[in-house]
């Protein structure tokens, strides 16, 4: 049997208020050695050696040795974050050259085995591993997590609903993961078909209230559902201990620079609900939701999208194009109009995400190339 622990009281679920639609950022990074362009497991050396030099709250370990994730501070705004990614990338990449590693971003290392993988040596991620066996192993993939601030419990539950909502344009905008063991899966998306494998995966409850959600999880770890807030892997998801919603569906992009961008949306996208908000409530909202965030992994911007009380599906990238004409106010009072233009460019598929791999690999027909590729874009702005 597996090693469980067990709670002694809820106290990890009282929400911390924070300061609204401030912003934080969590990026996953592979770490590949030069020659094969293969994973490679360093996590474990870095992770002590960057903490040692008082980044260990920045730098942490994941589930296996060949990943590693940056944790941006508290911002309010777009600037400020992407020096700070841009600065910690650098960093990283700096130390993991001392040990003849590279860095890459991307949704999935695009040949890697995960049989070959290890897990980090944590009490959590060896519990992880002993409940969810290869998968635990299977989840060596890259995601970008958006934490977005809010005042109360109330607030996030209702964010966690309106945002999931919005999920499709976040996966078609950040998709960088058409590769998986060797083989162009033609998805544009695939990281997320191993996070669905998961059970607890999908769409968080429609609850309305905070003492709701506390008697809910209670519930959960009565029954020996869950044992920890993190056991749901959900594509949004309420953050207590930080006061945030943590939007968790994005692709890692293969350049640091751009996960930026998807922050800023997130963040204008809050603004603009909590200001008006409005309903969600569907008897059908969870099987629309499956449909279009599997249409939206499958084909990225090209998918159809079918909205609530639709009759019909609307081409993805319109409803992307719409949502940030109408966000475009939300954006110039947060000052990220910058990084509304390159969302917008971002419409243009042929030299982002999915596309430039695919890209990439028609130019040199060699995967390890199209990871080398990976490893020098990673800083590019």
């Amino acid at each position: 049997m597996h090693e469980r622990r067990t709670w002694a009281d809820d106290s990890d679920l009282r929400f911390r208020s924070s300061e609204p639609l401030t912003l934080g950022v969590e990026l996953e990074l592979g770490l590949v050695e030069p020659e094969r362009m293969d994973l490679a497991p360093g996590a474990p050396i870095l992770v002590a050696l960057l903490a040692r030099n008082g980044l260990a709250r920045q730098v942490k370990a994941e589930i296996t040795t060949a990943m590693i994730e940056l944790n941006s501070s508290v911002h309010t705004g777009a600037a400020s974050l992407r020096e700070e990614l841009a600065d910690l990338a650098s960093t990283l990449v700096t130390y993991a050259r001392r040990f003849d590693l590279s860095v890459i971003g991307g949704g999935t290392h695009p040949f890697q085995e995960w049989s070959e993988r290890e897990i980090y040596p944590s009490r959590r991620f060896r519990e992880v591993s002993g409940t969810y066996g290869y998968l635990a192993r299977q989840f060596t993939v890259f995601g970008q997590h958006i934490h977005v601030g809010c005042a109360s419990g109330d607030d996030a539950l209702y964010l966690t609903r309106a945002l999931t909502h919005f999920t499709p344009h976040f996966i078609a905008l950040s998709a960088a993961s058409p590769f998986w063991r060797g083989v162009d899966t033609g998805y544009e998306c695939c990281r997320l078909n191993v996070v669905s494998a998961f059970p607890l995966s999908g769409c968080a409850p429609p609850l309305a209230r905070w003492s709701e959600f506390e008697r809910f999880v209670r519930e959960m770890r009565r029954r020996q559902v869950v044992q920890s807030l993190k056991d749901f892997y959900w594509d949004v998801r309420p953050k207590p201990e930080f006061g945030t919603v943590e939007v968790r569906v994005c692709d890692t992009p293969v350049r640091v620079d751009e996960a930026v961008d998807m922050a800023a949306l997130v963040q204008a996208l809050a603004a603009d609900l909590l200001a008006e908000r409005r309903s969600f409530d569907d008897e059908y909202f969870d099987w629309l939701h499956a449909r279009n965030r599997f249409q939206a992994c499958r084909f990225g911007l090209q998918a159809e999208l079918l909205e609530i009380g639709a009759a019909a599906p609307v081409p993805l990238r319109d409803a992307v194009r719409g949502l940030l004409g109408r966000l475009r106010p939300r954006f110039k009072a947060l000052g990220t109009l910058r990084e509304h233009a390159r969302l917008l460019g971002r419409l243009d598929e042929r030299n982002r995400g999915a596309a430039w791999l695919r890209s990439r690999f028609e130019a040199t027909k060699d995967l390890r190339s199209v990871v080398s590729e990976m490893t020098r874009d990673l800083l590019a702005a």
